[in-house]
């Protein structure tokens, strides 16, 4: 007897081969088949007499085959099969290109259904390539009616898929309810049951719709129920509560007030806002979502500052030793007393640069020493070094000592990689975490550092607080859905000194130009990136592989010339020293992988070249864009493409016009589809829930019914079908 839990291959007139194949799209029951769902139908639902047919038209008809042979064009070296089938009111001719075996599947005589679109040639109006089934079956299932459209893989096509599962659909009815009776009354949706057979087989399009708002919904509602339930989850711990007391006030002031430039009011706000939170008992659990350019990383500075400044230790995670040694570099400076004594708080500050132009900025005459800089002990940690900023200067550090001082409390902010949760580290009073680009990080890795426990008086147990941070704008609907469980800050302002970047797009016949524009640019004693795509070449995606390139350009285009190649294979001291030679300015270009999308700030560089741009989404585009305009020069960004596509063209042209993050995120989440976006698939959302994340009406209905039962049953213990599929779910989609 079939049920939902029977094997894949134990259905009828599935084989071997079949079930490989379905495995590997993760379907083993035949409950699993009946959850995958189609992504769009074919409208095959316009039944006609044939002598109603007209020009145009998506149409379905019937009749009998009189006639059916293949052709041959030797010329177009093509099969074309031609039928000639009739009903009452006339006859038309249908016709199939290289499918020469429908002649042994379509004999004269058989009595057919046929679905697809009214061409016009030679010989009068005909069917193109349409779909066809054998009339007296049952009820149509791949012609005249909404037909189901799954994503496929080689030899599992659409209507494979369908003639599968209608055998099973009557399996529907022993799939369980797991949504309160009130919600599907609130929300005026189908039962489970019902919508499961609806959006396999719906009876109409009304219906189709209805069938798939109750599956999003569900897919939605899962997803905010369990970022709600972590979210009082987290909020159930102790935190060191800071006091923002006077003394702190004037710390934090003369450190504002002293940078060279003036904070946007989005940094004043976001950093007001984490202080605040520091002043609670719960432990704070906050994305700090920017723009390129806007700022993130002094928010998280002005924050680790009243931290440090309150006795406890501060650790900043990074996913990469690039971006880690940049937060490094940019702490040391923004920290450093031997900066501020000289006037250097600004970009020619920095260790990494050889060429350091005499400073013009001087230290405001209110500014007290006695604020003691000196206290905070910076330290670099990752899987290939570790380094200490004391005493006015970078010194290398054995890992062992490192970890001595930092379990001591001796340094009092951390900066590493994934090293921080992968050695053996003990805090003092770790009281503050930092994730970086958190979507990089696996949730494992991510609660290891927001759950450090640290023991304080009376033997009350703490957490840290915890600031999340990502340089991709997310939009707003995916932000209340993927990061449900955060309190949320927006630097949605630039720095009005930077200047905006003039982005063109190339065409292959103004390569030259471009090329030319480029070493002029380098002759004035600007630098440049080259973003590639691939490192190896791809026959299949027809894209230029950033070792190609790099031979290209240094031994054709730029042969007088330094040119360096950086890509995620090399070895981290090998990307340091590439990164090193940019940085002082001894090599004129860069050719790298993404490797370059967050993290790098080279003030010199003036132009961004993207090959294969069209591979690329905007958010991403957008983000390599902002690796050039840090400095004091114009910047230029130039999109390479072979493509002709006229939705590639649409998207490119989007990046041109605007340079705000936020508006590229929702535009490329309209384009694209939220599946697309930067980081956002690692998320695990179905495919139901990544389609209506642009429906904020449906977002927020869902949030309103899962706030509801949080605020009524936290727990789900009133619910325990519910609780019971909220489990089965998060092991399925894997959190990220």
């Amino acid at each position: 007897m079939l049920t939902l839990k029977t094997k894949i291959e134990k259905l009828p007139l599935i084989g071997p081969a079949y079930v490989k194949k379905l495995h590997k799209m993760g379907i083993e029951t035949a409950g699993d088949l009946l959850f995958y769902f189609p992504f769009r139908y074919d409208d095959f639902s316009d039944v006609k007499k044939i002598s109603e047919v007209e020009l145009g038209e998506v149409v379905s008809v019937r009749g009998k085959i009189i006639d059916i042979q293949n052709i041959r064009t030797w010329k177009r070296k093509m099969n074309i099969t031609e039928a000639l089938i009739e009903d009452e009111s006339g006859a038309i001719k249908a016709v199939w290109f290289n499918q020469p075996f429908l002649v042994r599947n379509l004999k004269n005589g058989a009595h057919v259904s046929l679905s697809g679109k009214i061409v016009y040639l030679r010989e009068g109006l005909q069917l193109s390539n349409p779909s066809y089934e054998f009339l007296g079956s049952g009820q149509s299932l791949h012609t005249a009616r909404l037909v189901p459209i799954y994503h496929e893989t080689e030899g599992l096509s659409s209507k494979w898929l369908r003639a599968h599962i209608k055998p099973i659909i009557k399996l529907a009815d022993e799939i369980e309810e797991f949504l309160p009776a009130k919600i599907i009354k609130n929300q005026n949706l189908f039962g489970l049951s019902k919508a499961i057979r609806q959006i396999h087989f719906p009876d109409n399009e009304q219906k189709a719709e209805i069938a798939k708002k109750r599956l999003a919904f569900d897919e939605l509602f899962l997803v905010q129920l369990y970022m709600m339930l972590q979210k009082k989850k987290w909020q159930k711990n102790n935190a060191v509560k800071i006091k923002f007391n006077k003394k702190l006030e004037k710390e934090i002031k003369n450190f504002v007030d002293n940078l060279p430039f003036k904070l946007t009011n989005a940094q004043k706000i976001s950093s007001w806002n984490i202080i605040k939170d520091f002043e609670k008992d719960r432990p704070m659990n906050r994305l700090l979502e920017g723009d390129v350019g806007s700022g993130k990383t002094l928010v998280a500075l002005i924050s680790s500052l009243a931290v440090i400044k309150s006795g406890y230790q501060v650790a900043f995670m990074a996913p990469t030793e690039i971006l880690t040694r940049q937060h490094f570099a940019e702490a040391e400076k923004r920290f450093s007393l031997d900066c501020i004594k000289n006037g250097a708080h600004s970009s020619e500050c920095n260790k990494f640069q050889t060429k350091q132009s005499k400073p013009s900025y001087r230290l405001k005459p209110e500014f007290q020493l006695s604020n003691n800089l000196r206290d905070i002990k910076i330290a670099l940690l990752t899987g290939s070094e570790s380094k200490i900023y004391e005493s006015e200067e970078i010194k290398e550090i054995s890992k062992k000592k490192l970890l001595e001082k930092i379990k001591s409390g001796e340094v009092n902010f951390i900066i590493g990689t994934h090293s921080l949760i992968q050695e053996k580290i003990i805090f003092k009073n770790l009281a503050f975490s930092i994730i970086d680009e958190q979507h990089r990080f696996g949730i494992d890795q991510r609660a290891k550092i927001q759950t450090e426990v640290l023991e304080i008086k009376d033997g009350l147990k703490t957490v840290p607080h915890l600031l999340s941070m990502t340089a991709t704008p997310i939009p707003r609907t995916l932000a209340l859905t993927v990061y449900g469980d955060l309190d949320l800050s927006v630097l949605d302002e630039m720095p009005k000194e930077r200047r905006k970047i003039i982005t063109k797009l190339v065409a292959p016949a103004n390569r030259a130009s471009a090329y030319k524009f480029i070493y002029d640019q380098i002759r004035k004693g600007r630098q440049v990136f080259v973003i590639c795509p691939l490192i190896e070449e791809s026959d299949i995606l027809e894209v230029k592989s950033v070792t190609e390139e790099y031979e290209k350009l240094s031994k054709k285009i730029y042969p007088s010339l330094k040119i360096s190649l950086l890509h995620g294979k090399m070895k981290p001291k090998e990307k340091e020293e590439v990164m090193k030679k940019f940085s002082s300015g001894e090599t004129n270009i860069l050719v790298s992988t993404s490797v370059v999308e967050v993290g790098i700030d080279i003030p010199n560089a003036s132009v961004m070249l993207i090959e294969g741009s069209d591979r690329f989404g905007l958010a991403q585009l957008h983000q390599f864009r902002g690796r050039v305009g840090r400095g004091k020069y114009q910047s230029f960004c130039f999109l390479f493409t072979d493509s002709t596509a006229s939705r590639t063209h649409q998207r490119l042209r989007a990046l041109i016009k605007s340079d705000n993050g936020f508006e590229l995120a929702e535009q490329d989440l309209k384009i694209r589809g939220p599946g697309e976006l930067v980081g956002i698939r690692q998320s695990g959302l179905p495919d139901l829930a990544m389609a209506s994340l642009t429906d904020f009406e449906l977002i927020k209905k869902v949030r309103y019914e899962a706030d509801k039962i949080i605020m009524e049953n936290d727990d789900l213990k009133k619910y325990p079908k519910l609780a019971n599929k909220l489990k089965k779910f998060t092991k399925k989609v894997h959190f990220e």
